[in-house]
């Protein structure tokens, strides 16, 4: 079922995605050569303590995963697109770093990610985190009152494709609010014009995920989690949750 949210309810999501962001900020910067994922993770619960939320990510567990997950934050490198767990290793120069952080707070969720680079970047590391961005904001413009859902997907489709990128098949953004996934499922790209009307009041968490090597194909690590390119080439997950409201599309995970 689609939930739509009131203006209030609206005002309560962004003080649970101003925590997410200001996690995501503080692990961004806290992201040095020989820190190690599980102090990141730390980091980012230091944060959603201090500020009285609690994590959506912790103790998950979906049917598809063996064990619930550990931490506060998927913590995705290199050629790691999504759900990687918070481990001991110690990022390395020129890594590139995903990480996606939830917040529950007084019964309201937000969900975003970030992707950067540690140390001395690729150019086309900076290039694939450019181009992501650029798909998760031409969602986000496609996100209007009288539109379709697929228009949505469409927009960010058509950036990630052009560029000669690959993405997962099946994965995408979700509805969000009073927990962390909802209808609708967001695909990442498909057909203007379908899928139910857009109204203001439906929140969503957008998330392209871009796979540098072109190639859609990904698998499971044995952990269970963490979710790798098949080609061994480097992925991109930027993400926000927002609103579609009477005067446009509102993001509710800035810091």
């Amino acid at each position: 079922m689609v939930e739509i949210k009131t203006r209030a309810e609206i005002a309560a999501m962004r003080e649970a995605g101003r925590v997410v962001g200001q996690a995501l900020e503080a692990t961004r910067k806290a992201a040095a050569i020989g820190v190690s994922l599980k102090e990141l993770d730390e980091v980012a619960h230091t944060i959603l303590r201090e500020a009285g939320a609690t994590s959506p990510f912790l103790g998950y567990r979906p049917s598809f995963a063996p064990v619930p997950f550990p931490g506060v934050i998927c913590a995705s490198v290199n050629d790691a697109v999504v759900h990687g767990i918070p481990t001991d290793y110690r990022l390395r120069d020129g890594d590139l770093v995903s990480i996606d952080c939830g917040a529950t707070l007084r019964g309201w969720t937000g969900d975003a990610a970030i992707t950067f680079t540690v140390g001395t970047p690729r150019p086309q590391d900076l290039t694939l985190i450019a181009d992501t961005r650029r798909a998760l904001e031409a969602g986000i413009a496609a996100a209007v009152p009288g539109g379709r859902l697929s228009d949505i997907s469409a927009a960010i489709g058509a950036v990630a494709r052009g560029a000669g990128y690959g993405m997962p098949r099946d994965w995408g953004g979700h509805g969000i609010g009073r927990t962390m996934h909802e209808d609708p499922h967001v695909q990442n790209e498909g057909r203007p014009g379908r899928g139910m009307p857009l109204r203001a009041g439906l929140t969503l968490a957008l998330e392209p995920m871009l796979l540098a090597g072109g190639k859609d194909a990904c698998y499971t690590a044995r952990d269970g989690w963490t979710f790798h390119t098949a080609d061994g080439s480097r992925a991109a997950h930027i993400e926000h949750t927002i609103a579609i409201t009477e005067d446009g599309p509102h993001i509710l995970t800035l810091p």
